[in-house]
């Protein structure tokens, strides 16, 4: 038996997120289906670093799963790809220790999120970007994000759904740069929590709309209480960039 890490990419338009759930179409339970043809049948259980919602799409998920067969390491993506659905791309195979995990070997996640700034929507993007037409302070929202950065207790900025009791987390940089007609976010973490980029997202925006000050960040994070923070942004415009691991 030997293990396989795999780097994917999925559009999330048409999947109700990454994760197996009964009667609806994921990612996860695509891959094992195709997995499970490779296989002959046999079932094969995939991990991955970590689940995405509904409409979210990945450029640089990374999920592994163990199998039996002696099939050279290069040619993975190509027979995983014959049995996976044209919204999924596999990237990358490679051989790994028993001891590797997706999820917890993972060191570093990347989030990306695009905001389209036009004035009319884009029929074209609808799936891919948060249409907001509305004016932004962007400088406003540099600030704030400086006292996002750092080692955090992100309680504020978690749905009250999450079974995550440890909710603090470290988040290594945030950017914001402007693309033509976009506005893209860019968060760099050890880990997130269900549905954190999002509400950091929205609640970023409303201090770009001056609905907050870029100070009130503090006072969300010593609040932890998920009122006090922003609305949650929608899942489309949100990208699993990618996942860094030692070695």
């Amino acid at each position: 038996m030997q293990r396989i890490k795999c780097v994917i990419s999925y559009d999330g338009t048409q999947f109700s997120g990454y994760q197996i759930q009964p009667n609806a179409r994921t990612v996860q339970e695509s891959v094992q289906d195709g997995l499970t043809k490779i296989h002959k049948g046999n079932k094969v259980v995939v991990h991955s670093s970590g689940r995405t919602d509904a409409s979210v799409h990945a450029v640089g998920q990374v999920i592994h799963f163990d199998s039996p067969l002696a099939i050279p390491e290069e040619r993975w993506p190509l027979a995983l790809q014959a049995v996976t659905p044209d919204d999924i791309v596999i990237h990358s195979a490679t051989y790994v220790s028993k001891d590797f995990h997706a999820r917890y070997s993972a060191e570093r996640k990347e989030y990306r999120y695009r905001i389209l700034r036009r004035s009319e929507r884009d029929v074209f993007r609808r799936h891919y970007t948060y249409h907001y037409p509305y004016p932004l302070d962007v400088e406003a929202m540099k600030k704030a994000t400086d006292l996002l950065k750092g080692t955090h207790d992100f309680t504020s900025f978690c749905t009250p759904r999450t079974e995550v009791i440890d909710k603090v987390r470290t988040i290594y940089e945030v950017e914001l740069y402007e693309t033509e007609d976009e506005l893209v976010m860019r968060f760099v973490g050890n880990g997130f929590l269900y549905n954190m980029v999002r509400i950091l997202v929205g609640t970023l925006l409303e201090v770009g709309n001056k609905q907050r000050h870029p100070d009130d960040i503090k006072n969300i994070l010593e609040a932890k209480r998920r009122e006090s923070a922003g609305k949650t942004a929608p899942g489309q415009g949100l990208y699993l960039w990618r996942v860094e691991y030692n070695n």
